[in-house]
């Protein structure tokens, strides 16, 4: 009886460590979670665009913060720009 006790909470003690939700927002939307005690949730979500295409988003938060399939990333550096930093960081000013 006692190992059938351990054993149980074993198993709640496990289940309690993640918490989990998934529901409909609106038409066309939905959304699921996955979360530990220590704060990190992995996640995904899906609307429908304007245009009316479907977008899946899936997406992770932890110690290194937001991670997403659909962050936008920064525009390249213009070559006018670039040279000029390249020039600073090649020739330090003295202190």
């Amino acid at each position: 009886m006692f190992k059938i006790v351990l054993v149980c909470a074993l198993v709640a003690l496990v289940a309690a460590n993640e918490v989990a939700a998934a529901k409909q927002l609106v038409k066309g939307s939905a959304a699921s979670a996955t979360g530990d005690v220590d704060g990190n949730i992995v996640g995904v979500y899906s609307l429908t665009s304007q245009d009316g295409e479907q977008v899946l988003l899936t997406y992770a938060a932890d110690e290194n913060g937001f991670q997403s399939n659909r962050l936008p990333t920064p525009h390249p550096t213009p070559e006018a720009i670039a040279r000029p930093l390249e020039w600073l960081e090649s020739h330090p000013s003295a202190p």
